[in-house]
């Protein structure tokens, strides 16, 4: 085992342990000398005792992340790839993932002990997402271990402009791959990372997608801001008798008409801001027996949390009026602030307010690919709530 070496030590103003792989700026000490962001670093409590080892960044407001609490253990090249091939193991010994698709989650930061990486395979493109300077600092050693768990693969890594900012390191991004088909189920699906619209298909609803065909068999299904399609390609793919998908982005939907066709499914889509589609749909008598809202993430700032839930208050109830009594609705978010006791909760008001009963048959997340450790609940950011409306 190599022995660590010595390293700039951070100290807490609590001698409690902090409980979180976040440590927030406000819960430590400024060093006495400037510690460049991204540098491993000791943490120790009040009391001089040994918390862990992680990643520190002065400039950011996550001003440590935790990556262990074995003092005997480096962080170094040799971590970095012990835990990318702890990662992949356990989505292709346990989970078995291969034998189902070729686009699952690689890395789930926090989710896989990789605080501020995430890792998205799509066939052949992986995708990789930093948000730490830390993890921007082992990239090499990132490409090196993913390369050799994925021979030949093309790598595609990035940054939000806001996470570099904040982060204090520059990501220059290199030319998007190529577009790819994956397959999921035995479906066809059409994902361009790096060319907006995030990549056109979104793996953590796989499971969600799969359980909703089952459950739409047999019915006229409208898949609301249905981005690529993949919910509603499902369903059709499944048995059910109609589907019509509703989205704003113009471009988003000639990527879910593609799906479609991949597939040789008839499907409509539409787009459409959703509340006026759905005020017309109302006016007309239009009834969908089996309906998915599914927008995209709402809010990133913890203050504008009341306004998401009111939106997504709005949607759900205009979304009842058009589902019949013994209905579905299969309701979502992955806006992450946005807890899954605040979001039923919204949902108790929607049926309160419209005087409908809503049954919830079960209430699903992101799939096993996505793990969330226990002392990280926030990262359980989708919440996927299957109803039978009366």
């Amino acid at each position: 085992m190599n022995v660590p070496a010595s390293l700039p030590i951070i100290r807490l103003k609590s001698d409690r342990m902090p409980g979180h792989p976040w440590v927030w700026s406000a819960q430590v000490h400024k060093p006495e000398s400037r510690i460049p962001p991204g540098s491993v670093v000791d943490v120790i409590d009040a009391k001089d005792r040994f918390v862990g080892r992680g990643f520190w960044n002065g400039h950011a407001r996550i001003a440590l992340r935790l990556l262990t609490g074995d003092a005997g253990e480096s962080i170094d090249a040799d971590w970095i790839t012990a835990r990318i091939d702890r990662a992949v193991t356990l989505r292709r010994e346990l989970l078995q993932l291969d034998a189902v698709t070729d686009a699952w989650r690689v890395v789930h930061s926090e989710g896989d002990g990789l605080s501020g990486l995430i890792v998205d395979r799509y066939a052949d493109i992986l995708v990789i997402e930093y948000f730490a300077a830390g993890m921007w600092k082992f990239r090499d050693a990132i490409h090196a271990a993913l390369l050799r768990q994925f021979p030949g693969a093309r790598l595609y890594g990035f940054a939000e402009s806001h996470v570099q900012k904040q982060e204090s390191f520059d990501c220059r991004v290199n030319e998007a791959p190529t577009p790819v088909e994956v397959h999921e189920h035995g479906l066809r699906f059409h994902a361009a990372p790096g060319y907006g619209h995030k990549t056109g298909f979104f793996a953590d609803q796989r499971e969600n997608r799969r359980r909703f065909a089952e459950l739409a068999r047999g019915r006229r299904v409208l898949d609301l801001c249905c981005n690529a399609g993949g919910f509603a390609v499902h369903a059709m793919a499944g048995g059910a008798r109609e589907a019509i998908g509703v989205d704003m982005d113009a471009g988003i939907l000639e990527i879910a008409r593609a799906n479609a066709a991949a597939n040789d499914l008839a499907i409509r889509f539409e787009q459409a801001d959703i509340f006026e589609w759905l005020r017309q749909a109302v006016a007309s008598g239009e009834r969908y027996d089996a309906v998915i809202l599914d927008p995209a993430k709402l809010t990133r700032d913890r203050t504008k949390v009341m306004d998401a839930l009111k939106k997504y208050f709005a949607m759900n109830r205009l979304a009842l009026d058009v589902i019949p009594p013994g209905g579905l609705l299969l309701t979502c978010s992955c806006t992450g602030l946005v807890s899954e006791a605040d979001f039923l909760e919204m949902l108790r008001r929607v049926a309160l307010n419209a005087g409908r009963e809503i049954q919830i048959l079960e209430v699903r997340g992101a799939g096993a690919d996505h793990p969330v450790r226990t002392d990280v609940p926030e990262s359980r950011y989708l919440k996927a709530v299957f109803c039978r409306v009366d």
